[in-house]
């Protein structure tokens, strides 16, 4: 299989979601999410829905395997809100979701807004309860005077029908934004950030949380960075990593403080002074942090390209890869657009051998690490409705000219559909199946075995 740092050919195995013609804002995916054992994956949308897909048992069983998934659940997770006291308005949008590893029969998620987090129960229901004493089959009660003999109720089956129902509301924790929530080992805690906060929560507690990290200078006239992400180490619970608008990574370890103002490493590289501009301090900011599963290392997202870092270096990556530097020359039209803002976020492959983040165009980079520390495989593919007529071809690796001399095979620099922009991603944990969400479509893509 390959899986185990082979190279890979992808090809395209579903996509989901309506044509472009019906799309309105509500429908934009805005965070995608597969649970440990990647039988499930999760979406979130700017509407404040989740969509829960369920990995098909025949695709598992077929030779070769395929990854489809079928619809789950839907369900409303946020609703838009207001704060009278700021005259704000909040929301509805789906920041980030996370899945508890499961325990019983039932599915549990967290999923978050600008300021709620909620912990969702998903769970199945192929049974009824008939025969009751006390009311009637249509639910409503039945006169006591009308009881004239006692009767044992029975269970009998029913349809399948998957039930959403919010276990638990984590609220007003958080002045501004959150962008970033992670679950602890323990699977008992887990953490909430926003731009100058991070929040220490027990899923068992909604009214208190421990402010962990707190960046907030005493007058905000002197305020340099912002918190961009934060994650838990996924084995060591003590430890967790935030990352920050000036390109640094922060290690804390709870055991030092309650509260982790001083970090225990600093992973930050320097910068070169002849490279400097104007937006080296837009470009330098982390949009994302993620930790490999073993542990080790951990990768981050600034605006032009991907960072692996080992957890016994602070001084420099041990890996870099460039995601579109062809881009470096377009700045200040990508300033003026906003585009320069974007926030990309990446993933690690469940063997930790590869990583993958977005790009534009609705291009998105794989790139597979070697030992040694240099580039040994990168491709860029598109998530395009195109791929669908092709199901189990090959996907055509694209190519971004950045001269005026274009091959074939090449899309020029100058063409490219800012528009169509590639910002969540999802590997499952276990095979090479990857999930990309393109605006309101979600593709899902796996190896051709």
């Amino acid at each position: 299989m390959a899986g185990n740092g082979g190279e890979t050919t992808w090809c395209f195995s579903q996509v989901k979601g309506t044509l472009e013609d019906d799309v309105t804002e509500a429908d934009l995916i805005s965070c995608v999410e597969f649970n440990h054992d990647g039988e499930l994956l999760a979406t979130g949308d700017k509407g404040g829905r989740v969509v829960i897909f369920q990995r098909d048992p025949a695709s598992k069983q077929c030779v070769p395997k395929k990854g489809e998934y079928n619809v789950y659940s839907t369900f409303q997770s946020h609703e838009p809100e207001f704060d009278y006291l700021k005259s704000l308005e909040i929301e509805e949008k789906i920041n980030k979701i996370r899945w508890l590893k499961q325990k019983n029969q039932a599915h549990f998620l967290l999923s978050t807004n600008d300021k709620t987090i909620k912990l969702w129960k998903v769970s199945e229901r192929d049974k009824r309860v008939t025969g009751y004493n006390t009311r009637e089959e249509g639910g409503r009660p039945r006169d006591p005077s009308r009881v004239t003999q006692l009767r044992v109720p029975t269970v009998r089956p029913a349809d399948l029908m998957v039930e959403a129902s919010p276990r638990r509301i984590f609220a007003n924790a958080h002045t501004y934004h959150i962008n970033s929530i992670s679950l602890n080992s323990d699977q008992e805690t887990y953490l909430s950030a926003d731009d100058l906060r991070i929040n220490l929560w027990h899923l068992e507690i909604t009214d208190q949380s421990f402010n962990i990290v707190d960046i907030k200078p005493a007058n905000m006239e002197e305020l340099t960075e912002v918190i961009t992400a934060a994650e838990f180490h996924p084995t060591e619970c003590n430890l967790f990593v935030y990352s920050s608008s000036k390109g640094t990574i922060r290690l804390c370890d709870m055991r030092a403080a309650a509260l982790c103002d001083r970090h225990a490493k600093l992973f930050e590289e320097p910068e070169d002074p002849q490279a400097r501009s104007f937006f080296s301090e837009i470009i330098s900011s982390i949009s994302d942090v993620k930790l490999s599963n073993s542990g080790r290392y951990m990768m981050s997202r600034d605006y032009l390209g991907l960072k692996v870092w080992d957890f016994r270096m602070e001084t420099k990556p041990v890996e870099t890869y460039p995601v579109h530097e062809y881009l470096r020359s377009k700045l200040c039209s990508l300033y003026e657009n906003d585009c320069i803002f974007d926030k990309f976020e990446c993933c690690w492959s469940g063997d930790d051998h590869r990583l993958m983040t977005g790009s534009y165009n609705g291009f998105f980079r794989i790139f597979e690490r070697s030992g040694g520390g240099g580039r040994r495989n990168e491709l860029t593919l598109e998530a395009s409705r195109e791929a669908a007529a092709r199901p189990r071809q090959p996907l055509r690796a694209r190519r971004v000219a950045t001269t005026a001399k274009r091959k074939k095979d090449e899309i020029s620099v100058d063409c490219l559909d800012f528009i169509k922009k590639i910002l969540h991603t999802a590997w499952h944990p276990h095979e090479s199946i990857i999930a990309v969400a393109a605006t309101n479509n979600l593709f899902i893509f796996q190896d051709k075995y």
